[in-house]
């Protein structure tokens, strides 16, 4: 299988959790699908049809840290300043948060797309992973050939959320998958396993008489004790059993 292999390379990343409102704000230790998605759109330049788009990644960063930010919360005083018709000054308050970051991140995403490899060469926008102040850059566009292993190893990617039941390795969490913009943002939600452990393929558990899978695998990629690096390719939509749509 033909694909476009990339790799990006920035100083730091944060993936907030969607749903955590205190004063602190940890990150996801994996880009979640939907950032994959924003990212893809961004060196297109226009929103792009999720369907039959697919895409595999291997993430890593160097360390964790934290960051000091300050969240505007404004209100529109009442009234108007005396002898003009402009309203009085915005009233608001200042609320401090700790954030979570990662530190010199570095994705190797996969698309089922080879005929991309021009627009990330030539990104419409800057080329970013996850918030406007993370500036990264590409130091690495190809077109890449995949082969089908009957053995890979797996690690710092996202495995379906039916892995959980194969193996003892990784944490399974909710993560956004994708925004739809004509749906005024409506977001959708999927679980996965997050898996930042390495683990071989030959350690998954079987049930059943089940025919033995065979794996994607990039050859190029860093090999461990002989086995290729092995990538399992997400969609964006589609009726998969791990999919969840909330408000």
């Amino acid at each position: 299988m033909r694909v476009l292999k990339v790799v990006l390379e920035g100083t730091t990343t944060s993936f907030r959790y969607p749903h955590f409102m205190l004063s602190v704000h940890p990150s996801f230790p994996l880009p979640p699908p939907a950032t994959i998605y924003g990212h893809i759109c961004s060196v297109m330049g226009e929103w792009v049809a999720p369907e039959g788009l697919q895409f595999a990644y291997h993430f890593t960063a160097q360390g964790i840290g934290e960051d000091l930010e300050h969240i505007h919360v404004l209100t529109a005083a009442t009234g108007k300043l005396p002898g003009t018709k402009l309203p009085k000054v915005i009233e608001g308050n200042v609320n401090p948060l700790t954030r979570q970051i990662l530190l010199h991140p570095r994705l190797v995403l996969y698309l089922n797309r080879p005929d991309w490899v021009e627009h990330f060469r030539h990104p419409r926008y800057p080329v970013l992973l996850g918030r406007s102040q993370d500036l990264a850059c590409y130091t690495r566009v190809e077109v890449v050939e995949l082969e089908q292993r009957p053995e890979v190893y797996f690690e710092h990617t996202l495995l379906p959320y039916r892995v959980a039941t194969q193996t003892a390795v990784g944490v399974v969490a909710l993560m956004p998958r994708w925004l739809d913009y004509e749906q005024q943002r409506q977001p959708s939600f999927a679980r996965y396993l997050l898996l930042q452990q390495r683990v071989r393929s030959r350690d998954f558990k079987q049930f059943g008489a089940a025919e033995q899978p065979r794996f994607w695998a990039d050859p190029r990629a860093m090999q461990s004790k002989g086995v290729p690096l092995g990538l399992w390719f997400h969609s964006f939509t589609g009726a998969e059993d791990e999919a969840l749509s909330l408000a």
